[in-house]
Protein backbone atom coordinates (compact mmCIF):
# COMPACT_ATOMS: atom_id res chain seq x y z
CA UNK A 1 0.00 0.00 0.00
CA UNK A 2 1.19 3.52 -0.79
CA UNK A 3 0.68 5.91 2.14
CA UNK A 4 1.31 9.66 2.43
CA UNK A 5 1.88 11.05 5.94
CA UNK A 6 1.75 14.80 6.62
CA UNK A 7 3.70 15.70 9.77
CA UNK A 8 6.71 13.89 11.19
CA UNK A 9 6.49 14.76 14.88
CA UNK A 10 6.31 12.06 17.56
CA UNK A 11 3.07 10.55 16.24
CA UNK A 12 3.99 10.85 12.56
CA UNK A 13 7.40 9.31 13.23
CA UNK A 14 5.88 6.34 15.07
CA UNK A 15 3.26 5.74 12.39
CA UNK A 16 5.89 5.89 9.64
CA UNK A 17 8.08 3.46 11.61
CA UNK A 18 5.26 0.96 12.19
CA UNK A 19 3.99 1.09 8.61
CA UNK A 20 7.43 0.91 7.02
CA UNK A 21 8.11 -2.29 8.98
CA UNK A 22 5.17 -3.80 7.11
CA UNK A 23 6.82 -2.94 3.78
CA UNK A 24 4.31 -0.25 2.80
CA UNK A 25 5.48 2.47 0.41
CA UNK A 26 5.66 5.52 2.72
CA UNK A 27 6.02 9.21 1.81
CA UNK A 28 6.42 11.72 4.64
CA UNK A 29 5.88 15.47 4.18
CA UNK A 30 7.04 18.07 6.70
CA UNK A 31 8.30 21.65 6.72
CA UNK A 32 11.25 20.83 9.02
CA UNK A 33 14.21 19.45 7.06
CA UNK A 34 16.08 18.50 10.23
CA UNK A 35 13.23 16.23 11.33
CA UNK A 36 13.05 14.70 7.86
CA UNK A 37 16.80 14.01 7.93
CA UNK A 38 16.42 12.14 11.21
CA UNK A 39 13.59 10.14 9.67
CA UNK A 40 15.71 9.23 6.64
CA UNK A 41 18.56 8.08 8.86
CA UNK A 42 16.39 5.54 10.69
CA UNK A 43 13.54 4.48 8.39
CA UNK A 44 13.22 3.45 4.74
CA UNK A 45 10.79 6.19 3.60
CA UNK A 46 10.66 8.93 0.99
CA UNK A 47 10.65 12.42 2.53
CA UNK A 48 9.55 15.72 1.00
CA UNK A 49 10.02 19.15 2.54
CA UNK A 50 6.95 21.29 2.05
CA UNK A 51 3.53 22.38 3.24
CA UNK A 52 1.04 19.52 3.42
CA UNK A 53 -1.87 21.66 2.21
CA UNK A 54 -0.09 22.66 -1.00
CA UNK A 55 -1.47 20.88 -4.08
CA UNK A 56 1.97 21.10 -5.68
CA UNK A 57 3.58 19.35 -2.70
CA UNK A 58 0.82 16.72 -2.60
CA UNK A 59 1.27 16.05 -6.30
CA UNK A 60 5.00 15.60 -5.71
CA UNK A 61 4.17 13.18 -2.87
CA UNK A 62 2.11 11.10 -5.30
CA UNK A 63 -1.28 11.51 -3.64
CA UNK A 64 -3.09 10.65 -6.89
CA UNK A 65 -1.48 7.20 -6.90
CA UNK A 66 -1.77 6.56 -3.15
CA UNK A 67 -4.19 4.48 -1.11
CA UNK A 68 -4.13 6.30 2.23
CA UNK A 69 -3.50 9.85 3.44
CA UNK A 70 -2.67 10.57 7.12
CA UNK A 71 -2.45 14.14 8.45
CA UNK A 72 -0.88 14.38 11.93
CA UNK A 73 0.70 17.84 12.12
CA UNK A 74 0.41 19.93 15.30
CA UNK A 75 -2.41 21.97 13.76
CA UNK A 76 -5.95 20.57 13.65
CA UNK A 77 -6.86 23.05 10.93
CA UNK A 78 -3.89 22.06 8.75
CA UNK A 79 -4.81 18.40 9.19
CA UNK A 80 -8.41 19.01 8.13
CA UNK A 81 -7.49 21.17 5.14
CA UNK A 82 -4.79 18.70 4.04
CA UNK A 83 -7.30 15.82 4.12
CA UNK A 84 -9.90 17.86 2.22
CA UNK A 85 -7.31 18.79 -0.42
CA UNK A 86 -6.14 15.19 -0.80
CA UNK A 87 -9.74 13.97 -1.15
CA UNK A 88 -10.33 16.57 -3.87
CA UNK A 89 -7.24 15.45 -5.75
CA UNK A 90 -7.74 11.68 -5.57
CA UNK A 91 -10.00 8.82 -4.58
CA UNK A 92 -8.16 8.17 -1.33
CA UNK A 93 -8.90 7.26 2.29
CA UNK A 94 -7.99 10.08 4.70
CA UNK A 95 -7.18 10.08 8.43
CA UNK A 96 -6.86 13.29 10.45
CA UNK A 97 -5.58 13.96 13.94
CA UNK A 98 -7.92 16.47 15.60
CA UNK A 99 -7.05 17.30 19.20
CA UNK A 100 -8.84 20.48 20.28
CA UNK A 101 -11.68 19.73 22.75
CA UNK A 102 -13.73 22.45 21.05
CA UNK A 103 -13.96 20.18 17.99
CA UNK A 104 -14.82 17.08 20.06
CA UNK A 105 -18.59 17.47 19.68
CA UNK A 106 -18.32 18.30 15.98
CA UNK A 107 -16.42 15.25 14.75
CA UNK A 108 -19.36 13.57 13.03
CA UNK A 109 -20.19 16.84 11.26
CA UNK A 110 -16.54 17.28 10.22
CA UNK A 111 -16.37 13.74 8.84
CA UNK A 112 -19.63 13.99 6.92
CA UNK A 113 -19.10 17.54 5.68
CA UNK A 114 -15.48 17.16 4.58
CA UNK A 115 -15.36 13.45 3.77
CA UNK A 116 -12.63 12.57 6.27
CA UNK A 117 -12.78 8.81 6.75
CA UNK A 118 -11.26 8.50 10.21
CA UNK A 119 -10.51 10.96 12.99
CA UNK A 120 -8.27 10.27 15.95
CA UNK A 121 -7.72 12.34 19.07
CA UNK A 122 -4.53 11.04 20.78
CA UNK A 123 -5.13 12.90 24.02
CA UNK A 124 -8.70 11.64 24.38
CA UNK A 125 -7.63 8.11 23.47
CA UNK A 126 -4.82 8.32 26.05
CA UNK A 127 -7.24 9.52 28.72
CA UNK A 128 -9.49 6.54 27.97
CA UNK A 129 -6.52 4.19 28.25
CA UNK A 130 -5.62 5.71 31.63
CA UNK A 131 -9.22 5.23 32.80
CA UNK A 132 -8.82 1.53 32.03
CA UNK A 133 -5.70 1.39 34.21
CA UNK A 134 -7.48 3.29 36.99
CA UNK A 135 -10.40 0.84 36.99
CA UNK A 136 -7.99 -2.10 37.23
CA UNK A 137 -7.72 -2.83 40.93
CA UNK A 138 -4.16 -4.20 40.74
CA UNK A 139 -1.10 -1.97 40.79
CA UNK A 140 0.43 -3.24 37.53
CA UNK A 141 -0.28 -2.43 33.90
CA UNK A 142 -3.34 -4.29 32.58
CA UNK A 143 -5.06 -4.52 29.21
CA UNK A 144 -8.38 -6.24 28.48
CA UNK A 145 -9.43 -8.02 25.29
CA UNK A 146 -12.61 -9.67 24.01
CA UNK A 147 -14.86 -7.18 25.79
CA UNK A 148 -13.18 -7.84 29.13
CA UNK A 149 -13.26 -11.64 29.00
CA UNK A 150 -9.47 -11.91 28.53
CA UNK A 151 -6.91 -9.91 30.51
CA UNK A 152 -3.20 -9.29 29.96
CA UNK A 153 -0.98 -8.08 32.79
CA UNK A 154 2.68 -6.97 32.83
CA UNK A 155 4.69 -8.56 35.62
CA UNK A 156 8.26 -7.43 36.35
CA UNK A 157 10.35 -10.35 37.64
CA UNK A 158 11.96 -9.03 40.80
CA UNK A 159 14.27 -10.61 43.35
CA UNK A 160 12.42 -13.23 45.35
CA UNK A 161 9.54 -13.92 42.95
CA UNK A 162 8.93 -17.68 42.73
CA UNK A 163 9.28 -17.76 38.91
CA UNK A 164 12.85 -16.48 38.63
CA UNK A 165 15.40 -19.02 37.37
CA UNK A 166 12.79 -21.62 36.35
CA UNK A 167 11.75 -23.03 33.00
CA UNK A 168 8.22 -22.12 31.96
CA UNK A 169 7.23 -25.81 31.73
CA UNK A 170 8.11 -26.25 35.44
CA UNK A 171 6.07 -23.31 36.73
CA UNK A 172 3.04 -24.00 38.89
CA UNK A 173 0.48 -21.44 37.76
CA UNK A 174 -3.32 -21.16 37.72
CA UNK A 175 -5.16 -22.81 34.86
CA UNK A 176 -6.47 -20.84 31.89
CA UNK A 177 -3.52 -18.48 31.56
CA UNK A 178 -0.08 -18.46 29.97
CA UNK A 179 3.02 -16.35 29.40
CA UNK A 180 2.54 -14.72 26.00
CA UNK A 181 5.78 -12.74 25.76
CA UNK A 182 8.93 -11.86 27.69
CA UNK A 183 10.70 -8.51 27.53
CA UNK A 184 14.43 -8.98 28.15
CA UNK A 185 17.28 -6.51 27.59
CA UNK A 186 15.18 -4.39 25.25
CA UNK A 187 14.02 -7.34 23.14
CA UNK A 188 10.79 -9.34 22.98
CA UNK A 189 10.78 -13.14 23.21
CA UNK A 190 7.74 -15.22 22.29
CA UNK A 191 8.47 -18.12 24.64
CA UNK A 192 7.83 -21.85 24.79
CA UNK A 193 8.01 -24.29 27.67
CA UNK A 194 11.78 -24.65 27.42
CA UNK A 195 12.52 -20.95 28.02
CA UNK A 196 13.79 -19.78 31.43
CA UNK A 197 12.42 -16.83 33.41
CA UNK A 198 15.23 -14.51 34.51
CA UNK A 199 15.39 -11.72 37.06
CA UNK A 200 14.75 -8.31 35.46
CA UNK A 201 12.49 -9.88 32.81
CA UNK A 202 9.06 -8.36 32.25
CA UNK A 203 6.37 -10.97 31.59
CA UNK A 204 3.21 -10.40 29.56
CA UNK A 205 0.77 -12.86 31.08
CA UNK A 206 -2.64 -13.41 29.52
CA UNK A 207 -5.70 -15.46 30.38
CA UNK A 208 -9.15 -15.50 31.90
CA UNK A 209 -9.76 -12.65 34.34
CA UNK A 210 -10.29 -14.96 37.32
CA UNK A 211 -7.05 -16.81 36.59
CA UNK A 212 -5.12 -13.54 36.29
CA UNK A 213 -6.59 -12.41 39.62
CA UNK A 214 -5.54 -15.70 41.24
CA UNK A 215 -2.01 -15.29 39.85
CA UNK A 216 -1.77 -11.69 41.11
CA UNK A 217 -2.66 -12.94 44.58
CA UNK A 218 0.02 -15.67 44.31
CA UNK A 219 2.76 -13.09 43.69
CA UNK A 220 1.32 -10.68 46.28
CA UNK A 221 0.67 -7.92 43.76
CA UNK A 222 -0.86 -5.00 45.70
CA UNK A 223 -4.61 -4.56 45.24
CA UNK A 224 -6.25 -1.14 45.44
CA UNK A 225 -9.89 -1.89 46.05
CA UNK A 226 -12.45 0.64 44.88
CA UNK A 227 -10.92 3.85 43.51
CA UNK A 228 -12.39 6.94 45.16
CA UNK A 229 -9.65 9.61 45.06
CA UNK A 230 -7.40 10.57 42.14
CA UNK A 231 -4.76 13.30 41.89
CA UNK A 232 -3.63 14.56 38.48
CA UNK A 233 -0.63 16.75 37.65
CA UNK A 234 -0.92 18.54 34.31
CA UNK A 235 -3.92 20.47 33.05
CA UNK A 236 -3.38 20.02 29.32
CA UNK A 237 -5.75 18.19 27.00
CA UNK A 238 -5.12 14.78 28.56
CA UNK A 239 -5.60 16.20 32.06
CA UNK A 240 -8.85 17.85 30.95
CA UNK A 241 -10.32 14.73 29.30
CA UNK A 242 -9.21 12.56 32.21
CA UNK A 243 -10.74 14.85 34.82
CA UNK A 244 -13.99 15.05 32.87
CA UNK A 245 -14.24 11.26 32.54
CA UNK A 246 -13.51 10.70 36.24
CA UNK A 247 -15.93 13.37 37.46
CA UNK A 248 -18.66 11.86 35.26
CA UNK A 249 -18.30 8.49 37.03
CA UNK A 250 -18.29 10.02 40.50
CA UNK A 251 -14.60 9.91 41.43
CA UNK A 252 -13.08 12.73 43.50
CA UNK A 253 -10.37 14.56 41.51
CA UNK A 254 -7.68 17.08 42.41
CA UNK A 255 -5.93 18.55 39.38
CA UNK A 256 -2.67 20.51 39.80
CA UNK A 257 -1.66 22.93 37.04
CA UNK A 258 1.13 25.51 37.07
CA UNK A 259 -0.41 28.01 34.62
CA UNK A 260 -2.90 30.25 36.46
CA UNK A 261 -4.78 31.17 33.28
CA UNK A 262 -5.21 27.50 32.37
CA UNK A 263 -6.47 26.84 35.92
CA UNK A 264 -9.16 29.50 35.48
CA UNK A 265 -10.10 28.05 32.09
CA UNK A 266 -10.37 24.52 33.49
CA UNK A 267 -12.39 25.75 36.44
CA UNK A 268 -14.86 27.44 34.09
CA UNK A 269 -15.16 24.35 31.87
CA UNK A 270 -15.34 21.70 34.60
CA UNK A 271 -17.34 23.67 37.14
CA UNK A 272 -17.51 22.31 40.68
CA UNK A 273 -16.86 18.70 39.67
CA UNK A 274 -13.13 18.83 40.40
CA UNK A 275 -10.76 20.81 42.62
CA UNK A 276 -8.36 22.78 40.40
CA UNK A 277 -5.14 23.79 42.16
CA UNK A 278 -2.57 26.28 40.88
CA UNK A 279 0.90 25.06 41.81
CA UNK A 280 4.00 23.05 40.96
CA UNK A 281 3.25 19.32 40.98
CA UNK A 282 6.89 18.53 41.81
CA UNK A 283 6.68 20.50 45.06
CA UNK A 284 6.81 18.03 47.96
CA UNK A 285 5.15 20.45 50.38
CA UNK A 286 2.20 20.93 48.01
CA UNK A 287 1.76 17.18 47.52
CA UNK A 288 1.90 16.56 51.25
CA UNK A 289 -0.48 19.42 51.98
CA UNK A 290 -2.98 17.98 49.48
CA UNK A 291 -2.60 14.55 51.14
CA UNK A 292 -1.12 12.61 48.25
CA UNK A 293 -0.70 9.70 50.68
CA UNK A 294 -4.49 9.29 50.74
CA UNK A 295 -5.08 9.08 46.98
CA UNK A 296 -5.80 5.77 45.31
CA UNK A 297 -4.23 6.75 41.99
CA UNK A 298 -1.74 9.51 41.16
CA UNK A 299 -1.31 10.50 37.49
CA UNK A 300 1.23 12.83 35.89
CA UNK A 301 0.44 13.99 32.35
CA UNK A 302 2.52 17.14 31.88
CA UNK A 303 4.32 17.81 28.61
CA UNK A 304 7.66 16.61 29.99
CA UNK A 305 8.52 12.92 30.37
CA UNK A 306 11.19 13.57 32.98
CA UNK A 307 8.80 15.56 35.14
CA UNK A 308 6.12 12.88 34.83
CA UNK A 309 8.52 10.15 35.92
CA UNK A 310 10.01 12.22 38.74
CA UNK A 311 6.75 13.36 40.26
CA UNK A 312 5.20 9.88 39.93
CA UNK A 313 8.11 8.36 41.85
CA UNK A 314 7.84 11.14 44.41
CA UNK A 315 4.12 10.49 44.87
CA UNK A 316 4.78 6.76 45.25
CA UNK A 317 7.31 7.38 48.01
CA UNK A 318 4.89 9.75 49.73
CA UNK A 319 2.26 7.01 49.88
CA UNK A 320 0.16 7.08 46.70
CA UNK A 321 -1.14 3.53 46.13
CA UNK A 322 -0.75 3.50 42.33
CA UNK A 323 1.11 5.90 40.03
CA UNK A 324 0.68 6.41 36.28
CA UNK A 325 2.98 8.52 34.08
CA UNK A 326 2.66 9.74 30.52
CA UNK A 327 5.88 8.90 28.68
CA UNK A 328 6.48 9.66 25.01
CA UNK A 329 10.19 9.09 24.45
CA UNK A 330 11.11 5.57 23.28
CA UNK A 331 14.39 5.48 25.20
CA UNK A 332 12.55 5.55 28.55
CA UNK A 333 10.46 2.45 27.82
CA UNK A 334 12.95 -0.12 29.10
CA UNK A 335 13.44 1.52 32.51
CA UNK A 336 9.84 2.25 33.52
CA UNK A 337 9.17 -0.88 35.59
CA UNK A 338 12.66 -0.97 37.10
CA UNK A 339 12.39 2.50 38.65
CA UNK A 340 9.05 1.87 40.33
CA UNK A 341 6.40 3.53 38.12
CA UNK A 342 3.35 1.25 38.08
CA UNK A 343 2.02 2.18 34.63
CA UNK A 344 3.39 4.22 31.72
CA UNK A 345 1.16 5.35 28.87
CA UNK A 346 2.32 6.66 25.49
CA UNK A 347 -0.03 8.76 23.32
CA UNK A 348 2.32 8.07 20.43
CA UNK A 349 1.94 4.29 20.70
CA UNK A 350 -1.79 4.46 21.41
CA UNK A 351 -2.30 6.54 18.25
CA UNK A 352 -0.13 4.27 16.11
CA UNK A 353 -1.95 1.18 17.39
CA UNK A 354 -5.33 2.66 16.56
CA UNK A 355 -4.34 3.71 13.06
CA UNK A 356 -2.84 0.27 12.40
CA UNK A 357 -6.10 -1.32 13.50
CA UNK A 358 -8.05 0.89 11.11
CA UNK A 359 -5.72 0.26 8.18
CA UNK A 360 -5.74 -3.50 8.62
CA UNK A 361 -9.50 -3.84 8.26
CA UNK A 362 -12.64 -4.75 10.17
CA UNK A 363 -11.46 -8.21 11.23
CA UNK A 364 -8.66 -6.65 13.30
CA UNK A 365 -10.41 -5.67 16.52
CA UNK A 366 -7.42 -4.28 18.42
CA UNK A 367 -3.67 -3.80 18.12
CA UNK A 368 -1.28 -3.36 21.07
CA UNK A 369 2.37 -2.53 20.45
CA UNK A 370 4.98 -4.09 22.75
CA UNK A 371 8.48 -2.63 23.17
CA UNK A 372 8.10 0.19 20.63
CA UNK A 373 6.45 -2.10 18.09
CA UNK A 374 8.98 -4.96 18.17
CA UNK A 375 6.00 -7.21 18.78
CA UNK A 376 2.23 -6.86 18.74
CA UNK A 377 -0.77 -8.34 20.46
CA UNK A 378 -3.45 -8.71 17.80
CA UNK A 379 -7.12 -9.38 18.47
CA UNK A 380 -8.85 -10.55 15.30
CA UNK A 381 -11.72 -12.58 13.87
CA UNK A 382 -10.90 -15.82 12.02
CA UNK A 383 -12.32 -15.72 8.49
CA UNK A 384 -14.88 -18.47 7.88
CA UNK A 385 -13.01 -19.59 4.75
CA UNK A 386 -9.45 -18.91 5.91
CA UNK A 387 -6.78 -21.60 5.50
CA UNK A 388 -6.67 -22.09 9.28
CA UNK A 389 -10.32 -23.08 9.74
CA UNK A 390 -10.88 -26.63 11.02
CA UNK A 391 -7.15 -27.12 11.57
CA UNK A 392 -5.45 -27.75 14.90
CA UNK A 393 -2.89 -25.16 15.96
CA UNK A 394 -0.07 -27.69 15.64
CA UNK A 395 -1.02 -28.23 11.96
CA UNK A 396 -0.97 -24.53 11.05
CA UNK A 397 2.36 -23.37 9.64
CA UNK A 398 2.91 -20.29 11.77
CA UNK A 399 5.94 -18.09 11.07
CA UNK A 400 8.62 -17.69 13.74
CA UNK A 401 7.66 -15.85 16.92
CA UNK A 402 3.88 -16.34 16.94
CA UNK A 403 1.67 -17.58 19.78
CA UNK A 404 -2.11 -17.97 19.80
CA UNK A 405 -2.77 -17.15 23.44
CA UNK A 406 -6.56 -17.13 23.70
CA UNK A 407 -9.66 -18.02 21.70
CA UNK A 408 -13.13 -16.69 22.46
CA UNK A 409 -15.90 -18.84 20.98
CA UNK A 410 -19.59 -18.21 21.60
CA UNK A 411 -18.72 -16.20 24.70
CA UNK A 412 -16.43 -18.82 26.24
CA UNK A 413 -12.67 -18.34 26.66
CA UNK A 414 -10.33 -21.12 25.56
CA UNK A 415 -6.63 -21.13 26.47
CA UNK A 416 -5.47 -23.35 23.62
CA UNK A 417 -2.85 -26.03 23.15
CA UNK A 418 -1.54 -27.68 20.00
CA UNK A 419 -4.65 -29.87 19.68
CA UNK A 420 -7.11 -26.97 19.75
CA UNK A 421 -9.00 -26.60 16.47
CA UNK A 422 -9.88 -23.20 15.03
CA UNK A 423 -13.32 -22.37 13.69
CA UNK A 424 -14.52 -19.59 11.45
CA UNK A 425 -15.74 -16.63 13.48
CA UNK A 426 -13.46 -17.37 16.46
CA UNK A 427 -12.04 -14.29 18.17
CA UNK A 428 -8.32 -14.94 18.72
CA UNK A 429 -5.66 -13.01 20.63
CA UNK A 430 -2.20 -13.51 19.15
CA UNK A 431 1.31 -12.49 20.20
CA UNK A 432 3.55 -11.94 17.19
CA UNK A 433 7.03 -10.59 16.56
CA UNK A 434 6.86 -7.71 14.10
CA UNK A 435 8.42 -9.46 11.05
CA UNK A 436 5.80 -12.24 11.27
CA UNK A 437 2.67 -10.09 11.50
CA UNK A 438 1.72 -9.97 7.82
CA UNK A 439 2.06 -13.74 7.34
CA UNK A 440 0.14 -14.35 10.55
CA UNK A 441 -2.75 -12.12 9.49
CA UNK A 442 -2.90 -13.92 6.13
CA UNK A 443 -3.42 -17.23 7.94
CA UNK A 444 -6.67 -15.95 9.44
CA UNK A 445 -7.97 -13.74 6.62
CA UNK A 446 -10.78 -14.43 4.17
CA UNK A 447 -9.64 -15.34 0.64
CA UNK A 448 -10.55 -12.63 -1.87
CA UNK A 449 -12.12 -14.99 -4.38
CA UNK A 450 -13.96 -17.14 -1.84
CA UNK A 451 -11.61 -20.10 -2.30
CA UNK A 452 -8.87 -21.10 0.13
CA UNK A 453 -6.47 -21.19 -2.81
CA UNK A 454 -7.08 -17.52 -3.62
CA UNK A 455 -4.92 -14.61 -2.40
CA UNK A 456 -6.00 -13.19 0.94
CA UNK A 457 -7.74 -9.99 1.87
CA UNK A 458 -4.95 -7.72 3.12
CA UNK A 459 -4.69 -4.40 4.91
CA UNK A 460 -6.25 -2.38 2.10
CA UNK A 461 -9.72 -3.29 3.34
CA UNK A 462 -9.73 -0.62 6.08
CA UNK A 463 -11.81 -0.77 9.22
CA UNK A 464 -14.95 0.99 10.25
CA UNK A 465 -14.66 4.66 11.12
CA UNK A 466 -14.72 5.16 14.89
CA UNK A 467 -14.22 8.45 16.67
CA UNK A 468 -11.75 8.36 19.55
Amino acid sequence: MRIVIIGSGKVGYQIATSLSREKHDIVVVDTDQEVLNRLNENIDVLTIRGNGISTKVLEEAGVKNSDLFIAVTNSDEVNMVACITAKQMADIKAIARIRDPEYANELNFIKEKFGIDYIINPEKATAKAIIGHIMNTYSGSVEDFAKGRVRMIEVPVKNGIFMAGKQIKDLIMPKNMLIGAISRDGKIIIPNGEDYILEADTLYIIGMKDSIAEFCNMINMPQLGKVRKVMIVGGGRIGYYLTKFLVDIGISVKLIEQDIDRCKELSDILGDGALILNGDGTNIELLEMEKVNEVDVFISVTGYDEENLLVSLLAKRLGAKKVIAKVSRPNYTSIIETIGVDVAVSPRLITASDILRYIRGERILSVSLLMEGEAEVLELIVGKKSVSVNKTLRDIKFPHGVLVSSIVRQGSVIIPDGNTQLRGGDRVIIFSLQPSIEKTRALFAEPIGGSKDEPYVDSKGFGRSINM
